[in-house]
């Protein structure tokens, strides 16, 4: 194992943030004499960031633990092109006021992991819509376009994918990695960044970015990527049945935030603690030598931790409470999730109301979980799926309670 002499690179290694490093040793050195000021790009393609994009919010967060400064820089400008990374079609463009109210919410997500202000080590957040959107074409294409050839550019995956399936890949988005790659340019320039970080889909967009500024600036930049995260199983980091596992509290209630990281798979569950909770690693070793229905523990653990560092402790303690509640005592809590519904008076059907709690992603899955005995209307077991939700179905809290399975309950409550 390498042994690394800065603190960055030993808390990285040591919780499974490395993949690739493009200079390891000079990383290493540079990390341990002076303030490394680092980055990752972020589209604001919604507005809000999701479970898949935490690896790279906990690296810029590492990276300030560890006595660095953290660049978030939003994609005001590439957002208007598109990356093609890992995608079989063409995003639809989002105009300005949209890329810009985009932007204002996916903040909030970084105030709560990062210190922002003027210190050496304090986070900014930067828009790259300030440079990108004043450059002129020709000029740009005759200064920057002049070191990237077309054989290279089509060598690289997120052009390949396009290409291999027969996908349309636009000449505007076949232009995003000379737009990212200048991006590490006019960051070294205006803020003294050397390091760029992601996702291990980016080592090429991130090594173009270290040739540019050799090539224009004579500049020594590096690159680090993490690897990309998947379950045990193979599934894909921060998707469900029921959609994306949204960051924003309103967008995904802490509730089912800590759910999520609840149902982990057994084996993802040490991995997970050392990448999305600040637990010593020794207290994970422990968590992880856990056998059997002890592992349970571990999960709650993980959920608590991790809710409470997206949305706060006493969130992460409410839904680990309201958990407790429903599953141990089989009782409501107040903290559970819950949906207003406005046709109790002439009735709703199961399926609909499934689908309206956020429990299934069909009717045709609400049907299918059904006759798999997984519905239960107040603690009781469904077995029809024609099933009416009236005002009769009303418990002394004026609420349904409607679980899927044992871990998932919506309460379902009158509006007005």
């Amino acid at each position: 194992m390498t042994q690394y002499q800065s603190d960055l690179l030993r808390l990285l290694n040591d919780r499974g943030y490395i993949h690739q490093l493009t200079d390891e040793a000079g990383l290493d050195a540079l990390a341990s004499r002076s303030v490394i000021p680092g980055y990752i790009g972020f589209d604001a393609t919604a507005d809000s960031l999701h479970v898949g994009n935490l690896v790279s919010i906990m690296l810029l967060r590492r990276l300030q633990q560890a006595g660095h400064k953290p660049i978030v820089v939003m994609g005001g400008g590439t957002t208007k092109v598109g990356d093609p990374s890992g995608k079989d079609e063409v995003r639809k463009l989002l105009d300005n006021e949209g890329i810009e109210a985009n932007i204002a919410s996916i903040r909030t997500c970084f105030e709560r992991f990062l210190t922002f202000g003027d210190g050496p080590t304090d986070a900014i957040l930067v828009n790259n819509a300030d440079w990108l959107d004043s450059l002129e074409y020709i000029p740009f294409l005759r200064d920057v376009g002049r070191h990237f050839t077309i054989n290279r550019m089509l060598t690289f995956d997120s052009v390949k994918l396009r290409l291999d399936r027969e996908q349309p890949l636009t000449f505007l988005e076949f232009n995003y990695m000379i737009l990212q790659a200048y991006d590490f340019v006019e960051l070294n320039r205006k803020y003294g960044c050397t390091l760029q970080m992601g996702g291990s889909d980016q080592w090429g967009n991130i090594v173009n970015g270290i040739e540019l500024g050799r090539r224009v600036d004579g500049s020594s930049l590096f690159g680090l990527t993490s690897p990309l995260l998947t379950t045990s199983s193979g599934a894909k980091m921060g998707k469900t049945a029921s959609g994306a596992v949204w960051l924003n509290a309103d967008m995904l209630s802490p509730y089912d935030y800590w759910q999520y990281w609840r149902n982990a798979e057994d084996a993802d569950v040490g991995r997970f603690l050392k990448l999305f909770t600040e637990l010593p690693l020794d207290e994970i070793a422990r968590l992880e030598r856990l056998e059997g229905s002890e592992v349970n523990e571990a999960k709650k653990v993980l959920a608590t931790e991790a809710t409470a560092m997206a949305h706060g402790r006493a969130e992460a303690e409410k839904a680990a409470n309201a958990a407790r509640t429903a599953f141990e005592e089989g009782a409501i809590s107040a903290d559970m999730p819950t949906v207003e519904i406005d046709a109790l008076e002439t009735g709703l059907g199961l399926l609909t109301a499934l689908v309206q709690a956020g429990l299934c992603s069909s009717t045709s899955d609400a049907r299918r979980q059904i006759k798999g005995g997984a519905v239960r209307v107040n603690d009781a077991q469904v077995a029809d799926e024609k099933m009416v939700l009236a005002r009769d179905d009303l418990t002394g809290e004026d609420v349904i309670k409607l679980s899927l399975g044992k871990k998932k309950h919506v309460l379902l409550k009158p509006k007005g």
